[in-house]
């Protein structure tokens, strides 16, 4: 089978340097153990189950926030994950005489500086973003007041502001064009608003290539985790902008082979927090699928868990620790 591979794909900076804070505190005699990570540190099953065979332990919960998941942190470390923390996340686990380490992408940050800034200048800020997303909650925990919600085009009819300085401003892993098109309306009820563009950049030309490059092939697969945001939207950019079915999966354990029927050519990319070897996997698959030979079909996912974490942690990622 023809495949084309997406690039780039992958690890973005962000995740590559959460990965390297968490793998070099394992080793690191002068982090207090045990390590817990405050939610997925990011969005990967199969990272979450290889820091578990290190003794990380993994605190989440369906429908807990940050500030409820620290209750059951109570000795030791907690990571804070790339996506982002409020304040009062910080101040609970100083509280707690937890040791802490902040993995926060500095793409999310930078939002985090642009948002206060402007709440600081009086602003209202509207947030494009994913309920219940924990970057979505980083953002909203920065203020009591000011911040407003709109994660549906069908939310604006529900916004009511009587304020002329308001900024708009966004999730870093959502759809670029979703973004915009919200944004749009936004500003056509509130004339005023300015709109920053916060899509990080690991994201975008991801998207871009995505829209570009699945035109050429029958399906997309994106290899990424159910839970991975930014995975999602590789999906449905490959169909709403590359009119190229698309195809999510985690691993090639979850590779369907009847969704190849008829396929001729495959363009394969992965989300920002997929391990290379697991799409290196996918397409080494498809590079030798014949959907004639049996001895071909063999889906089962030989990937060994203890490869796919970063051994090495190059200087320039730090982690900061308190």
């Amino acid at each position: 089978m023809e495949v084309i591979k997406i690039s780039p794909r992958g690890y973005c900076h962000g995740v590559v340097t959460a990965l390297n804070m968490v793998t070099k505190a394992i080793t690191d005699e002068s982090v207090p153990k045990p390590i817990h990570i405050l939610g997925m540190v990011v969005h990967n099953t199969h990272l979450t189950k290889a820091f578990e065979e290190e003794g990380v332990i993994t605190v989440d919960g369906i429908g807990k926030t940050r500030l409820e998941l620290l209750d059951e942190i109570n000795a030791g470390t907690v990571v804070f994950t790339a996506h982002g923390i409020s304040p009062k996340v910080r101040e609970k686990a100083e509280a707690k005489g937890l040791h802490y380490i902040d993995a926060s992408c500095t793409d999310v940050l930078k939002t985090h500086g642009i948002m206060l800034d402007h709440l600081a200048r009086g602003y209202e800020v509207v947030y494009i973003g994913k309920q219940g997303h924990p970057e979505t909650e980083g953002c909203l925990g920065l203020a009591e007041k000011g911040i407003h919600l709109i994660e549906h085009m069908d939310d604006i009819a529900n916004l009511e502001l009587d304020h002329v300085d308001i900024i708009i401003t966004n999730q870093t892993t959502l759809s670029s064009w979703d973004v915009s098109d919200i944004a749009e309306a936004i500003m056509a009820k509130y004339p005023t608003a300015e709109f920053i563009k916060e899509i990080c950049n690991a994201t975008l030309i991801r998207q871009e290539a995505v829209a570009a490059m699945a035109k050429e092939a029958d399906l997309t697969i994106v290899v990424g985790d159910p839970k991975s945001n930014n995975s999602k939207r590789l999906v449905q950019i490959s169909e709403e902008h590359a009119k190229t079915p698309g195809l999510r999966i985690g691993s090639l354990a979850e590779l369907d082979l009847e969704k190849l029927k008829g396929i001729n050519k495959v363009a394969v990319t992965s989300g920002a927090s997929t391990p290379t070897i697991m799409t290196k996997e996918v397409i080494s698959f498809l590079e030798n699928y014949d959907p004639t030979d049996p001895n071909t079909h063999d889906t089962a996912s030989k990937v060994n868990l203890d490869k796919i974490l970063m051994k090495r942690q190059p200087s320039a990622a730090k982690c900061v620790i308190k």
